[in-house]
């Protein structure tokens, strides 16, 4: 793994250069009013220029932010985050029902925790760093689906028979569309801006990878998308929409499905990703709990494939951008250690660079996750504290400063004569 040791010493300088960049580019942002991240075709553009990015999850920082105490630890993360020219994080907008909820009841909010939220876009923009906001969970962490349903059930509605009915029951169709008003429509107590008028929010997201149980088509999903999408751009036209799904392809391309990792979840990227309010694709991918148990060699062939598929299926079918918005191999993995996660990093990367040069759609993808030091509880195996992480923190610097001198160099007359090799030697495998 010679490539390692190479790259991180070259790492090493552009990282005091950019420490320099950085506390610059934080002034300015500061200072002038930043554009709406936009699309163009199959290419996301910031104030008429191309945008490629390197980003990060940061699930908890609402949820952490609700208590004051609390809020240095996003801070730190930012700061981080921005040190490693990230410039893009995706992070929840709900937490609905049980401990320290956002929405404690159906339309019922807890100041305290939207304040968190305020919190978060005041600080990311402060740290010249775009947001990424999901409405609701597909799982019961937070509440989710079955939150909804369970409140329904709770209004004394008897028709509600799985967490299923959320993509079709009146009812919590109708409390979805109420929480995300109260998001969209929210005029942060800190910057004194409403949500939907704030550029520091890149893009909403409808669900953190919806699922469906009981209709494996994905036309159950497609028609609540269609409706919801359609909901939110009634609301805010200014900002971007995406669903939040995962990537799996469903029945309106029956041929892709062998792409699947053996199993379906109720959705089809294809269909739902040609509804025109959605402006661009994300894929999620962790091979290490889809093919769980088989070899890190199999792992990366899938990942390969994985990427490569939708890539050519935004381009060619969508024409929309593509986002990995999640990816990460777990610390509790047999056989993990730090050079593993390296490796693999640094293949996704060099996939997301080499498919953002080679004609665009590829935007940028989003690691899972980003935490603050002595964040132990919240770690779910696949956390990185990059103070802590000087090999992982250079892989994504690095990758970071290539996605920006791509992206200016697409405009460049030069671009035809590159040798096709990741700056900085990020991911060649020797």
């Amino acid at each position: 793994m010679a490539y390692f040791s190479r790259a991180i010493c070259s790492f090493f300088s552009l990282l005091c250069l950019l420490a320099i960049v950085t506390e610059a580019r934080n002034l300015e942002t500061t200072n002038n009013k930043v554009g709406f991240v936009r699309t163009r075709g199959a290419h996301f553009v910031l104030d008429g220029s191309p945008f490629l990015f390197n980003g990060f999850n940061s699930y908890w920082l609402m949820h952490v932010a609700a208590d004051p105490i609390q809020r240095y630890k996003v801070s730190e993360v930012f700061k981080e985050a921005s040190a490693a020219s990230l410039s893009v994080c995706r992070t929840w907008a709900f937490s609905d029902g049980g401990d320290a909820a956002l929405q404690i009841s159906p339309g019922v909010y807890d100041e305290r925790a939207f304040q968190g939220l305020d919190f978060v876009i005041s600080e990311a923009r402060k740290y010249g760093i775009r947001l990424i906001l999901s409405f609701v969970n597909n799982y019961k962490d937070f509440g989710g689906r079955n939150q909804y349903a369970q409140w329904a059930r709770n209004a004394g509605i008897q028709t509600i028979n799985s967490e299923d009915d959320f993509y079709i029951h009146p009812v919590l169709k109708e409390y979805y569309k109420n929480h995300v008003k109260k998001i969209v429509t929210r005029v942060n107590t800190m910057t004194g801006i409403a949500y939907r008028d704030d550029s520091t929010i890149m893009a909403w997201e409808l669900m953190n990878e919806p699922r469906c149980n009981v209709d494996y088509s994905g036309k159950t999903v497609n028609g609540w998308v269609q409706e919801m999408a359609s909901f939110v751009k009634s609301l805010d036209k200014k900002h971007l929409l995406e669903i939040g799904m995962e990537g799996f392809y469903g029945d309106s391309m029956p041929e892709k499905k062998q792409v699947n990792p053996g199993f379906q979840v109720g959705t089809d990227f294809i269909s739902s990703h040609l509804v025109k309010e959605i402006d661009f694709a994300t894929i999620h991918a962790y091979t290490d709990q889809w093919l769980s148990g088989q070899s890190d060699d199999a792992q990366a062939a899938f990942m390969q494939r994985w990427m490569t598929s939708h890539w050519q299926d935004s381009r060619a079918i969508l024409k929309k951008p593509l986002v990995l918005a999640e990816f990460g191999k777990s610390s509790k993995d047999p056989g993990f250690n730090q050079n593993v996660r390296d490796t693999f990093m640094s293949l996704v990367y060099r996939n997301v660079y080499n498919f953002a040069k080679a004609g665009g759609t590829m935007g940028g993808s989003l690691v899972w996750q980003l935490v603050a030091e002595g964040m132990d509880d919240y770690d779910d195996g696949y956390s990185i504290v990059l103070a802590q992480n000087p090999s992982t923190a250079g892989l994504i610097s690095g990758q970071s400063h290539a996605m920006t001198t791509l992206a200016n160099l697409v405009n460049s007359p030069n671009l035809g004569q590159s040798n096709g090799h990741h700056p900085l030697g990020v991911g060649h495998h020797h």
